[in-house]
């Protein structure tokens, strides 16, 4: 008679769990670093880079053609309040990411982020061809997907302090 064939729980979903906890860590690391700079200098939020970089979308036709009148009728005149939004944002979801803590609500707001940085700067033209629009979009699409797959996954279950938590009221 053959023995049963045991599959043992920890084979794919453990490597799985694994690797999208590298994913998260390795875009929780990335947002510490662009945040960090921006809470910890003045440059981007005080003295002109946030009005910077709008005003290069809109120079450079970066903006996609519904989004500039939002980002000069709105955007440019908020800036200051703005900038400190978005360098706040990018430590918290940074940190959020990288402790694997409120991932969801993190993921929700960088995903928000990444389409409205998608709208305001990567637009390739209206004469663009469609292969153009995301080939354009890489710097943000890229991260949009792994905040759209950390807000439907669960990349927290491992390397995380909530993870590290549970494992120690275990024992």
């Amino acid at each position: 008679m053959r023995e049963p064939i045991v599959v043992p729980n920890h084979s794919n979903n453990d490597a799985n769990s694994r690797a999208l906890a590298i994913l998260r860590i390795g875009v929780g690391i990335f947002f510490l670093i662009f945040g960090q700079y921006k809470v910890f200098g003045t440059q981007f939020t005080l003295h002109g880079g946030f009005q910077f970089w709008i005003n290069r979308f809109l120079e450079q036709g970066g903006a996609y053609p519904f989004m500039a009148p939002i980002l000069r009728g709105f955007v440019l005149p908020h800036a200051t309040p703005i900038a400190f939004l978005v360098a706040y944002s990018e430590l918290a979801i940074g940190l959020a990411l990288t402790f694997g803590m409120l991932v969801r609500p993190a993921s929700a707001g960088g995903l928000i982020f990444m389409l409205t940085m998608l709208f305001s700067s990567d637009y390739p033209g209206a004469s663009a061809p469609a292969w153009q629009y995301f080939g354009a979009s890489l710097s943000h699409s890229v991260f949009a997907l792994c905040f759209l797959v950390f807000l439907l996954g669960r990349s927290a279950e491992v390397w995380s302090v909530p993870a590290a938590r549970a494992q120690h009221s275990n024992y």
